[in-house]
């Protein structure tokens, strides 16, 4: 990218380090032994420790959600505990993915398979973060079908015996360093001033990261790219930010907010696309009731591209650490239902993106940004 961006002669081109945890996922696989033999498709979750060498092979127990497991929690100890959590939203669900694991280890689980975190799956399981709690010993986890779970329910219902063994090689190996790109167009007036573009560079092993985020990302640094080609460059700098580390923690940009903290009352607003970029609607905003005024009627001049809507809060995990500073901001506002269909799996491939949606939310991006750069004044906190 940094080779990409100085023959599109953007400005100030650079890199930040940024330590980054090294989790890798290694060899890994999932069998059903009872009541029959089946090959049980699984992905590990990030920080997840592995399982002994030989594996483990022990009976299953399904629950359905975090009180079942308490009302069956005198059965669990030396089991594998295999979640078939409902799918509800993905906010609410993936409590099941990130504490799932501490919450059997609790009962005395030897380990943990949790539905993957999706309204819809083909045989694809999903991955992403989990997170042990302090007070529990960490096991082995990951994530099968929403199939396998519901087949592994109904045979837990007609009374079968579940058997399981669960192979995992995934281990810690202490930090790395990683980096978040920045590129610039220098504002002509009020260079000092900025607003920001960016996406998270980074995506899981599995798949492509295309949706997630290589459109957002590449909506961002492109936007920039089309705007020096077309020789405009407004008040203040535009910067875009390709964010490290998003996947394992949002690290990048917690790196970038300490690092530039003295800078925030120079930020005049955060855009930043990390749910898609399906056919963009409009933008989702977070700031005083000016502030999104003024970006509605900036919407008005897109009714070509029918992109005008405008929604309340904006949503951008790496933008939020520069939000919470009272900068005004703004995420993608596109028809993002099948998201999560791909979302972490190895269904998140290239061709998920369509070039020509992709360049609608490009123009929508490069157009409002350039704008709010470009406004007569600041954007009101």
């Amino acid at each position: 990218m940094l080779d990409e961006s100085r023959r599109h002669n953007l400005e100030n081109v650079r890199f930040e380090n940024v330590t980054i945890p090294h989790w890798v996922r290694g060899r890994e696989s999932a069998t059903l032994l009872q009541p029959r033999p089946q090959n049980l498709s699984m992905l590990g979750l990030g920080y997840s420790v592995g399982t002994p060498a030989e594996g483990i092979i022990a009976e299953a127990i399904v629950v359905k959600d975090f009180d079942e497991l308490k009302q069956v929690g005198d059965k669990v100890k030396g089991k594998i505990v295999v979640y078939d959590e409902k799918y509800i939203s993905y906010p609410e669900t993936v409590k099941y993915r990130g504490y799932g694991a501490s919450e059997a280890s609790k009962y005395g689980a030897v380990a943990a398979l949790i539905a993957s975190i999706t309204p819809y799956s083909l045989n694809t399981p999903h991955t992403g973060m989990q997170s042990y709690k302090e007070s529990v010993k960490p096991i082995p986890v990951a994530c099968i079908t929403v199939a396998d779970s519901h087949m592994l329910r109904r045979m837990q219902n007609r009374g079968q015996k579940l058997v399981i063994k669960l192979y995992m090689e995934a281990q810690s190996l202490g930090t790395k360093v990683s980096r978040n790109t920045m590129v610039d167009i220098r504002g002509s007036t009020y260079p000092e001033k900025k607003v920001i573009v960016g996406g998270h560079i980074d995506s899981w092993d599995v798949g492509q990261g295309a949706m997630d985020d290589g459109g957002g990302a590449i909506m961002s640094w492109n936007s920039l790219v089309i705007l020096k080609a077309l020789g405009l460059r407004p008040r203040r700098t535009l910067e875009a930010i390709l964010f490290t580390g998003e996947e394992m923690g949002i690290i990048g940009a917690i790196s970038y907010a300490n690092r530039h903290k003295q800078e925030m009352n120079n930020i005049i607003y955060a855009m930043e696309s990390d749910m898609g970029t399906f056919t963009p609607q409009g933008l989702a905003v977070t700031g005083t009731n000016e502030t999104n005024c003024i970006v509605k009627e900036i919407l008005s001049l897109l009714k070509s591209i029918n992109t005008t809507e405008i929604q309340s809060p904006q949503e951008g995990p790496d933008i939020e650490y520069i939000v919470v500073n009272g900068v005004p901001g703004a995420s993608l506002l596109n028809d993002n239902a099948k998201y999560f269909n791909y979302h972490h799996s190895a269904a998140d491939t290239m061709d998920v993106e369509d070039p020509a949606t992709l360049d609608l939310c490009t123009a929508l991006w490069a157009t409002s940004s350039y704008i709010i750069a470009d406004l007569s004044v600041d954007m009101p906190r």
